[in-house]
C-alpha cells in the first residue's frame, strides 16, 4: 500500500516554503522503507479522499478566500479527515480551518472550513520573528519545537479546540499564551521554518498518529548529527534574542 502525503493547493497557499513539511513526511516514510507518494493537487483538481496526510500552508488573504470556496466545492479534504486522513494546517492554513477569519483593512469576516471550533481576527501588533513553543507529548513528555511566524491575526480557541503547545518565546495565538489547536484529525500551528525539517520529532509524531502505530526509530547518523547541532543552534539563538530584549526593557 502506498501512502499519500498530500499537498494542498500549493500554488494559493505555499509562500513560506510549507511544501518542506510534505517533503520530510514523505522521506521520513520511504526511509523506514514505507511506500510514500508525495502528492500535488491544486485548485481545480479533485482532492483526493484517501490520502494518510493532508498539508495547508500560509497564504495572503486572498489565497485564503479562494481556497475555502474550492476546498467546500471539492469536498474531498472532508471525505478524507472523515475516512480518517490527518490534516496539519500551519498559519494561514490554521486560521481557514477555523469557523471565521477576517481580511484586509476593513476586517470583513469570511467564513472558514469549520474544521476547528476557532476564530481569528486581526491582533493588535503582527507576531514575526523566532517562535519558541514547549509542545506536550501524549505519553506526558515535552519538546521544544522551533520555526518561525508572520501573521497578523490572533486566534481564540472554543472550548471543542485543545490550545497546541505553550508559547515561551514569540506570540502564537496571540490570546492565550499558546500557539495552535488540535481537534479530531487536525493539527494546526502557527509556525514556518518549514517546521517539520526543524523539528522531526513532530513529522513522526503526524506520521504515527495516521498511521496507527509506532515507527521504529531512523537511524541514519548523519542526519541525526546534524540536525542536533542545528537545533541548538536555533535554541540558542532564539533564547538570546529573548535575554537581550528583556534587558533592554
Amino acid at each position: 500500500m502506498t501512502h499519500k502525503i498530500v499537498v494542498v493547493y500549493q500554488s494559493l497557499l505555499g509562500i513560506y516554503g510549507d511544501r518542506g513539511n510534505a517533503m520530510v513526511l514523505t522521506k521520513r516514510l520511504t526511509w523506514r522503507g514505507i511506500d510514500a507518494e508525495l502528492v500535488m493537487v491544486e485548485p481545480g483538481d479533485p482532492v483526493p479522499a484517501d490520502g494518510l496526510i493532508y498539508l495547508l500552508g500560509g497564504g495572503e488573504d486572498w489565497a485564503q478566500i479562494a481556497a475555502v470556496k474550492a476546498l467546500e466545492a471539492d469536498q474531498g479534504l472532508h471525505k478524507g479527515l472523515d475516512a480518517g486522513g490527518l490534516l496539519f494546517a500551519v498559519c494561514a492554513g490554521y486560521q481557514l480551518c477555523g469557523h471565521s477569519f477576517t481580511v484586509g483593512d476593513n476586517e470583513e469576516v469570511f467564513p472558514g472550513l469549520g474544521l476547528l471550533d476557532v476564530e481569528t481576527r486581526r491582533g493588535d501588533v503582527r507576531a514575526v520573528g523566532e517562535i519558541l513553543t514547549r509542545w506536550t507529548k501524549p505519553d506526558g513528555s515535552s519538546s521544544y519545537l522551533t520555526g518561525f511566524e508572520n501573521h497578523g491575526g490572533f486566534t481564540t480557541l472554543g472550548s471543542d479546540a485543545t490550545p497546541f503547545a505553550k508559547v515561551e518565546v514569540g506570540i502564537g495565538n496571540g490570546t492565550d499564551g499558546f500557539d495552535g489547536a488540535t481537534q479530531g484529525n487536525v493539527v494546526a500551528t502557527y509556525p514556518h521554518g518549514p517546521i517539520l525539517p526543524r523539528n522531526p520529532e513532530l513529522a513522526d509524531y503526524l506520521l504515527e498518529r495516521a498511521l496507527g502505530q509506532a515507527l521504529d526509530p531512523l537511524l541514519r547518523d548523519e542526519v541525526n548529527a546534524e540536525h542536533k547541532q542545528l537545533r541548538a543552534e536555533r535554541l540558542h539563538i532564539v533564547r538570546t534574542t529573548k535575554n537581550r530584549a528583556e534587558q533592554t526593557r
